[in-house]
């Protein structure tokens, strides 16, 4: 496939480590996906209604979500009578291309973390207990490190028990520094993190919070006060607002995005455990649901497999092995 070729040919070397991280990470959902996609185009030489049926079985199948699907299948069909395409093998490069078009959504995609010029950067994280928002906060946390920069962490999920703990083990293996406090209000511990991140001339500041989303008002209230507090000691943060959810939760993630976008702004998403799934389609899903740029992806334990998102090597990891 020419789109597969060309996207092959445009990484570099520096590159091929991120494309090699990708590749591994969506192993799962390649096998599953692209190999139903093959063996549906070996099954169908032409193209008629049961094919384009069973299509959006496998995408459904996919997590990429009834409603995308729908749309995809209608714009394929709507290509195959504009261009007079008949067999489905000729499919297969418009499948990829429309892949492209559904996340892209002829927009500008800005994956990378808009840091502040004048102070440190602050990235607030928000999601349900259990997505793994802090081993997030601390993967990125190292990753910040091996750039240079300087980081603190600010423990602001003060009640659940053990999420202290494992922010300061984080904190220490990374060799960041953390302000926390037990059983005290987030805002305050917040509020005391930001002092010190600005006398200290901090570089970045990675915020924890509370997951309890089944107690929507109680969060609600915590975060507006959190994010007052952020905003009167930094204007202009938080700088980002990063949604972590689970791909293996499915379509669930999709409604965690909604709940939480309307208790505050998200301004992107970091999706973990995308190596642990079959149904990598998740990421396709919640952009198209929730316009939210996905921002990090992670596709493995180490510090390295969570990676900025990239729609390019997301595609080519998903479809490399997309017979010709």
């Amino acid at each position: 496939m020419k789109i597969l070729k060309n996207l092959k040919n445009i990484f570099s070397k520096k590159e091929k480590e991120q494309v090699d991280i990708y590749d591994k990470g969506l192993e799962k959902t390649r096998k599953n996906f692209t190999s139903k996609l093959n063996n549906l185009i070996l099954k169908y030489k032409n193209i008629d209604d049961d094919f384009f049926e069973e299509l959006e079985d496998v995408l459904i199948m996919a997590d990429i979500g009834v409603n995308t699907v729908m749309e995809f299948v209608d714009k394929l069909k709507s290509r195959v009578v504009k261009e007079h395409i008949v067999d489905t093998a000729d499919l297969k490069e418009i499948i990829v291309d429309e892949m492209f078009i559904i996340y892209v959504q002829n927009s500008i995609i800005v994956n990378k973390i808009k840091e502040n010029e004048d102070g440190p950067t602050v990235l607030l994280f928000v999601g349900v207990n259990g997505v793994g928002k802090t081993t997030t906060i601390g993967k990125l946390a190292y990753q910040f490190k091996q750039k240079g920069k300087k980081v603190l962490l600010i423990a602001g999920d003060t009640f659940r028990a053990g999420a202290i703990e494992q922010l300061k083990e984080w904190a220490n293996r990374t060799s960041s520094d953390i302000v926390y406090k037990e059983n005290a209000d987030p805002a305050s511990v917040v509020f005391d993190g930001l002092q010190k991140a600005k006398e200290e001339n901090y570089d970045m500041v990675l915020i924890d919070t509370a997951g309890r989303l089944q107690n929507k008002v109680n969060l609600m209230k915590e975060l507006e006060k959190i994010n007052k507090v952020i905003e009167q000691n930094i204007p202009g943060a938080p700088h980002e607002t990063l949604l972590v959810i689970d791909a293996t939760t499915g379509q669930n993630g999709i409604s965690q995005a909604t709940n939480f976008n309307s208790i505050t702004k998200i301004t992107g998403i970091v999706l973990t455990k995308l190596d642990g799934t079959a149904k990598g389609g998740i990421v396709l899903a919640i952009k198209e649901n929730t316009n939210i740029p996905v921002k990090y992806i992670g596709l493995g334990e180490k510090e390295t497999d969570l990676q900025v998102f990239d729609i390019e090597t997301y595609i080519y990891g998903l479809f490399r092995d997309f017979n010709e």
